[in-house]
């Protein structure tokens, strides 16, 4: 195996074709430099200096050895460089997991954009996954931050997680529905409509605890229409087909034709966490997690 050391010596002789003059330039004795070039050479099996009493220079396989030799100097160096880049989590990779709601909420878009402004040679990559597989993905280390609708148990004794996002639900309705301007809205009138659930591929907990927070409003919807995600149910409300309920952070995104009010007394949110595995083995997780919970915070 090579000693960069020598290689280094070897390379500051070579460049300045005399031993003393390399010797100070390296802030060492002469003496000692020699030895380590004869040491190489003898490692090597391989001439690598012509020397007189004048002068000491390359040979023909010096020459093409000095050639390999500043490049793999050159190469370690940034080698180095790299590795304390990583140390500071200026560069590396973030394997993250997360719900089409973070996605849509601007919980993740934020996150990943403020990351980038200071670090945008990390490489991200984004992995769509119900809850239950990303905090297995945490477990075996495949995934770096989660973000899932429910946190693991607070004894768990592999995982930590932190409430990013609770988010008050709004009713959607029509444009043209009478209920689009009305000054207030009783239980009967919520109760006479026909509703848009959204079916949450996550437990069923999530619909059993939408359906108890409409009972405690007064009122108990009829479903006449399922969609898969949030984003589809506002697209059946522009079409006139019923009414539901979305997170306030998708106020914006909510298509032509679709009003937005307030639920007075409805107490059912959205809530999202990010979690993360207690041993933190590099700093770049830590500084997304610290800018995840920080700018999540920041837009509430």
């Amino acid at each position: 195996m090579l000693d960069l050391r020598q290689l280094h010596y070897f390379v500051a002789v070579a460049e300045e074709e005399h031993v003393g003059r390399a010797a100070e330039r390296l802030h060492i004795s002469q003496s000692p430099l020699s030895r380590q070039i004869a040491q190489l050479e003898e490692k090597l099996q391989l001439v690598l200096f012509e020397r007189s009493q004048q002068r000491i220079r390359l040979t023909r396989d010096g020459r093409t050895f000095l050639a390999e030799a500043q490049a793999l100097l050159t190469h370690a160096n940034r080698l180095e460089s790299l590795a304390r880049r990583l140390g500071r989590g200026d560069e590396g990779g973030l394997c993250i997991g997360y719900l089409e709601y973070a996605m849509h909420s601007g919980v993740l878009p934020n996150a990943l954009r403020a990351l980038n402004e200071g670090r945008p040679a990390v490489h991200i990559a984004l992995y769509n996954q119900q809850s239950e597989a990303q905090l297995e993905g945490l477990r075996q280390r495949s995934l770096d931050i989660a973000l899932v609708c429910e946190p693991p148990l607070p004894d768990d004794p592999d995982l930590e997680s932190a409430q990013v996002l609770n988010d008050p639900m709004l009713l959607a309705l029509p444009a043209g529905h009478p209920l689009a301007g009305a000054a207030s809205i009783t239980p009967a009138e919520l109760a006479a409509q026909k509703w848009i659930g959204v079916t949450h591929k996550e437990s069923a907990l999530r619909h059993d605890t939408f359906i108890a927070a409409c009972a405690q409003a007064g009122f108990t919807p009829t479903i006449s229409m399922e969609a898969t995600e949030p984003l589809a149910a506002l697209g059946l409300v522009a079409a006139g087909l019923g009414v539901t309920t979305v997170q306030q952070s998708l106020r914006r995104q909510a298509p032509a034709g679709v009003v937005m009010r307030e639920l007075p007394g409805f107490t059912y949110r959205t809530p999202l966490w990010a979690a993360w595995h207690k041993i933190n083995l590099r700093p770049l997780v830590q500084t997304f997690r610290e800018t995840l919970i920080e700018t999540a915070g920041a837009a509430r």
